[in-house]
């Protein structure tokens, strides 16, 4: 059984068919990427994953659990596109709070801070007011709180926008670390740098699975040498009956 299996999502808001019959397995400790460019559903899907959104149609579980569940939910770190912070209130009380709504142990909690800060490199910035940081320090704070309470499915939607292109390799090497202990990571993104950093893709576009697979076997099967051209590839009509890669 994979850990997160995702059967038959349709979701629609209004006429608009934001997923269309999406059908994805995602094995326990994979780094997965969902590719794709704006209103492409990405963010629609991975809210579903977490039980945010209830899907027409169709069904996500998560380590056999069927979505939403109050008990694995408790096991996901999300970061969203948007940043949700306390502006008022410095880096350390934002993760402090958000340190105390994961239950994280009084003994625990601040040495959880301090490496997540240390990931993130706010460690010299914790004592900050949040409304005195650039939009790349919030988005890489967001980061830090997603990491707290160190979950076995970490869910990053567009985690490095607005970040500068050093921190983000720097992120990647610890998303890569964290992957190393058993973490699960789904990431969304819409820039082919990152997402051949992946494991794994899968190609969204217009709601639609068009292809799936490693990096490599997408330019392999669309007979392409790069990622880029992989998608435009699938996203030709005639195409997106054949994006399935094993």
């Amino acid at each position: 059984m994979m850990f997160i299996e995702m059967n038959q999502l349709q979701m629609a808001f209004g006429r608009q068919v934001v997923l269309d019959d999406v059908n994805l397995d995602i094995p326990k400790g994979e780094l997965f990427g969902l590719l794709g460019p704006s209103g492409s559903g990405k963010t629609t899907l991975v809210k579903i994953m977490i039980g945010m959104l209830k899907p027409d149609y169709g069904m996500v579980t998560i380590g056999g659990v069927q979505m939403p569940s109050l008990r694995q939910m408790k096991k996901i770190g999300y970061m969203a596109q948007s940043d949700a912070l306390y502006s008022e209130l410095t880096g350390r009380a934002n993760l402090d709070f958000f340190a105390q709504l994961f239950q994280i142990p009084k003994a625990r909690r601040k040495e959880r801070i301090q490496e997540t800060a240390a990931i993130v490199d706010l460690t010299a910035h914790l004592d900050k007011p949040i409304e005195s940081y650039s939009g790349g320090m919030k988005r890489r704070m967001s980061l830090a709180i997603s990491l707290l309470h160190e979950p076995e499915l970490l869910i990053l939607d567009e985690p490095t926008v607005g970040i500068d292109p050093l921190l983000r390799e720097s992120i990647w090497a610890d998303l890569k670390k964290i992957q190393a202990h058993g973490t699960t990571i789904v990431i969304t993104t819409h820039v082919m740098e990152e997402a051949a950093k992946c494991d794994r893709l899968a190609l969204l576009r217009d709601g639609v699975l068009i292809a799936e697979g490693s990096p490599e076997q997408l330019e392999q099967q669309s007979g392409t040498a790069s990622l880029e051209a992989a998608f435009l590839h699938f996203s030709k009509p005639s195409s997106q009956t054949e994006g399935s890669v094993s």
